[in-house]
């Protein structure tokens, strides 16, 4: 006898349903701007390159072991577990890869702008969104603009979905062949790691690129004054732009998300680098980089690692106006400006919630977007 119908869906069932229903919108969304996306005058076609992702299978890998001997260091027992375990395994610097890319850099023009965006597994709506915005894999003005994604695995908090995260990742690294996702985890302290395997992978998959944009996910870019900047640089010339830090001091309370003890870096101040939310760098930094990431030992705040590499180096960061990682924020206002006429002229905006980022992007691509009422884009 067949059971009879239930009139309410309960709560958990309610929840599955609308995530779905979100999900379907969203994607279809997706499609609708895909089928009615315009090129602007000055770009040409986007040159086709098969995405050819790659699931790795790490069957030879063996696991890096914690280096016990840091127990004897003066107050390691006082520290936060998560700073114990980072000094135990800060020697570990060598992950595989779960997904790779190998022809993201093939083709006639290789890459000329390489948009590498630091995100979390379970932030597949940032993702998208990139994609159909900023992110775009398109020409230029015959100037190729390729996308990475740089993952490890799911965090702790995100362990009770991590089989479907990852089953999602895999969907996209075979859908758009963007993502790099290495084994190891995905936390704050970790971030470092993206930034040292992904050098390590341009020399081998994309040593030609001649520029890398390196950002975060909530991020907002205005992809065609990146290019026109980088028109005026030299590749093969050392770049390293963003925005400045300067007599950055190392946080010493342990409830910080930025706690970094004095058996990590005793000094007063950290090296000048840039905020870690988005700066571009040349070809001959990347390498420079590369070598210098080899000497320097790991360290948990990664924008200023990227500062102690440059330093040893021998090089320096430069900073650009036209990068805000604190967003755009008028004198006397309380909350930062969404004003698209402040941002036509900046380069990289941090700070963008998924819908702002849509907004934006809509808004400064309006042919009816009128700024000469009192608005100067570049202050």
């Amino acid at each position: 006898m067949a059971s009879p119908c239930r009139r309410s869906m309960n709560p958990k069932t309610l929840t599955f349903f609308l995530v779905g229903m979100s999900f379907l919108a969203l994607h279809l969304w997706f499609l609708q701007a895909s089928s009615s996306q315009q090129e602007s005058t000055r770009d040409g076609p986007t040159e086709a390159v098969p995405a050819a992702p790659v699931a790795v299978q790490p069957l030879m890998f063996s696991p890096c072991v914690a280096n016990d001997s840091v127990n004897t260091t003066d107050g390691f027992q006082q520290l936060p577990q998560r700073i114990q375990d980072f000094l135990r395994y800060r020697h570990c610097r060598h992950f595989p890869l779960l997904w790779d890319a190998p022809t993201k850099c093939a083709g006639r023009r290789g890459a000329y702008l390489l948009l590498a965006v630091k995100s979390l597994p379970a932030n597949y709506e940032r993702r998208e969104l990139i994609r159909r915005t900023w992110g775009q894999e398109r020409l230029y003005g015959g100037r190729q603009v390729r996308r990475l994604f740089l993952l490890g695995t799911s965090p702790p908090q995100d362990a009770e979905n991590a089989e479907k995260l990852q089953a999602l990742v895999g969907l996209e690294a075979r859908e758009h062949g963007d993502v790099l996702q290495w084994a190891f985890v995905d936390t704050f302290l970790n971030l470092t790691l993206k930034h040292v395997h992904l050098l390590d992978w341009l020399a081998v998959r994309c040593p030609r690129a001649r520029f890398l944009l390196s950002g975060d996910d909530d991020v907002f870019v205005h992809t065609a004054n990146v290019l026109s900047y980088l028109e005026t640089q030299p590749s093969d010339r050392h770049l390293f732009a963003g925005q400045l830090m300067d007599g950055s001091v190392p946080i010493r309370d342990s409830w910080s998300k930025y706690f970094v003890p004095p058996q990590l870096f005793p000094g007063t101040a950290y090296p000048v680098y840039c905020s870690g939310g988005g700066f571009l760098l040349s070809s001959h930094t990347i390498r420079a980089l590369r070598a210098a990431a080899l000497h320097t030992p790991l360290f948990p705040i990664d924008d200023a690692y990227m500062g102690m590499c440059l330093k040893r180096a021998g090089l320096a960061p430069s900073g650009h106006e036209g990068i805000r990682p604190y967003g755009v924020q008028l004198p006397g206002a309380q909350r930062p400006s969404f004003d698209p006429c402040l941002y036509r002229q900046l380069l990289i905006v941090h700070r963008f919630a998924p819908y702002e980022m849509l907004l934006m992007w809509k808004a400064l691509h309006d042919p009816g977007l009128n700024c000469s009422q009192g608005h100067r884009g570049s202050s």
